[in-house]
């Protein structure tokens, strides 16, 4: 088993700033009014909400996030290939209720010689969490990474611009995820638009090793008995080639292969939706979850990443 490590970050890119909603700064103004005895003393029980208005569901914990279903029922839409462009179909998945507001989304697309159907899981256990999920078709179940990120891209687009679900989401708030050259399509669509704020590869693949380019949140899932992508030539390489001032983290799973991310599994599970929460929702309530660094035991081989985080 390898060691722990912890590693230190330094300052966000500075691109970065205009675009996310910065909690220490709200925290810091409100302390303000507070000591000069400004209006916002008798309001003191909705700080929560004050600091941060993306703020989904009711307060995590470690049975929340590793249930099969969070606290928002679900609905879906199937989207067929024939009404979309740049990208084969799929199935939205997003929380029924309209009360709480619009949410944050993430598209995720299966591997090399896979359909939706082998990352589906995934679509109700993030919605449920308090996100719209989007699990696509490619245009053909041959496409490289580099294809799979533009037609991850595409889907992001469809979904904000075009999609019958449009309404609920929140373009400003947007990730993605893949499995295999999937999941390496995800790095390609990170580097493609840094804008968006969450990229989580699961047992990628992808024959470009170095993505120091990469803006994004990068949560980068390995299997130690991965022989498709091994880990030491995938995995490994993808997250130390991430700048170290970038939030990353690299999760590798203990008795796993790579096809592990097409069934349910808690550990991907529980960790995707901090990553998610954290970065795409601003959440620091998930922080918890991820800093200090999770140790390894029965499901976790190795756990590396920065903390604090501080996107």
């Amino acid at each position: 088993m390898q060691q722990l490590r912890n590693e230190t970050i330094g300052s966000p890119s500075p691109h970065r700033a205009p675009r996310r909603f910065r909690p220490r700064l709200v925290r810091a103004g409100l302390a303000a009014l507070l000591a000069a005895g400004g209006l916002f003393t008798a309001q003191s029980g909705s700080a929560g909400a004050a600091q941060n208005p993306y703020e989904r569901g009711p307060a995590p914990t470690v049975s929340s996030i590793e249930a099969p279903r969070g606290p928002y029922a679900v609905s879906e839409t199937r989207v067929s290939s024939l009404g979309v462009t740049g990208f084969g179909g799929g199935t939205l998945y997003y929380p029924t209720t309209t009360r709480d507001g619009t949410f944050g989304a993430v598209a995720i697309s299966p591997g090399y010689g896979g359909t939706q159907s082998s990352i589906s899981w995934l679509g109700p256990r993030l919605a449920s969490q308090g996100f719209v999920v989007f699990t696509i078709d490619t245009l053909s179940t041959l496409d490289q990474p580099a294809g799979r990120g533009g037609q991850l891209l595409a889907a992001l687009d469809y979904l904000t611009q075009r999609s019958s679900v449009r309404d609920r989401v929140d373009s400003g708030r947007l990730g993605v995820m893949g499995h295999s050259m999937g999941g390496g399509g995800s790095l390609e669509a990170a580097k493609s638009r840094p804008a968006l704020q969450a990229a989580i590869p699961l047992t990628g693949w992808n024959l470009d090793k170095t993505w120091q380019e990469l803006r994004t949140p990068t949560l980068v899932v390995g299997a130690d008995g991965d022989t498709i992508a091994p880990v030491s030539s995938h995995s490994e390489p993808f997250y130390e080639s991430l700048a170290g001032s970038l939030d990353k983290a690299y999760l590798e799973l203990n008795g796993a292969s790579h096809f592990t991310p097409n069934s349910s599994n808690t550990t991907i599970a529980k960790y995707s939706v901090s990553w998610l929460k954290r970065f795409i929702d601003n959440d620091l309530r998930y922080e918890q979850f991820l800093c200090p660094l999770p140790r390894p035991g029965a499901t976790i081989e190795e756990y590396r990443g920065n903390c604090p985080h501080t996107s």
